[in-house]
């Protein structure tokens, strides 16, 4: 068993996930970090197990992602000794499956954590939904009895308003027989 007092922090966990094509993902590199392993033996170890990562479970960046990402997060130029390939995207179940090929007690131990920040992730972005949800639905009550409301202040204002005299007319008249 893994004592949990060595384990890497779930909330710097998830500073690591970030949205990619829809997706909540890690990149190779952060969980090579993560797992104590190198990216690079973390890489051949997704090579030789290839048929446990579907394309559900890991993806290969485009330049253009990797690019964002680099200029989001101001990562190292590859003409520095920076990255040479673009990384690879692992989904939850992916990282998961990283700790099944690498088959350390390091690797099982950081893939509770891992899975842990996605739950966590997830319950937070479930709560934000529920919380928007029920703003929308206090919004249109709310302009529903505004509506009422308006009604009752007109009718309100028009009881308030001081009748208006009755005016005798001046001058002469016909008067019918």
């Amino acid at each position: 068993m893994v004592d949990d007092q060595s384990l890497i922090p779930v909330g710097y966990i998830q500073q690591l996930i970030y949205w990619i094509r829809g997706q909540r993902v890690m990149l190779d590199a952060d969980l090579a970090k993560i797992y104590g392993v190198s990216t690079t033996r973390l890489n051949q170890q997704v090579s030789r197990n290839r048929g446990r990562f579907p394309v559900d479970f890991m993806f290969q960046l485009t330049r253009g992602e990797f690019h964002g990402l680099m200029l989001q997060f101001a990562t190292s130029n590859a003409r520095r000794g920076g990255r040479r390939k673009l990384p690879y995207a692992f989904t939850e179940h992916g990282a998961i499956m990283l700790a099944t090929v690498l088959n350390s007690p390091a690797a099982v131990g950081a893939s509770v954590q891992v899975v842990r920040a996605f739950v966590q992730l997830r319950r937070l972005l479930t709560s934000h939904g529920e919380l928007a949800r029920k703003l929308t639905d206090l919004e249109r009550t709310l302009l529903r009895h505004d509506s009422q409301f308006k009604e009752v202040f007109d009718a309100i204002r028009q009881l308030m308003a001081p009748p208006r005299p009755k005016r005798r007319r001046i001058g002469f008249g016909a008067r019918n027989p």
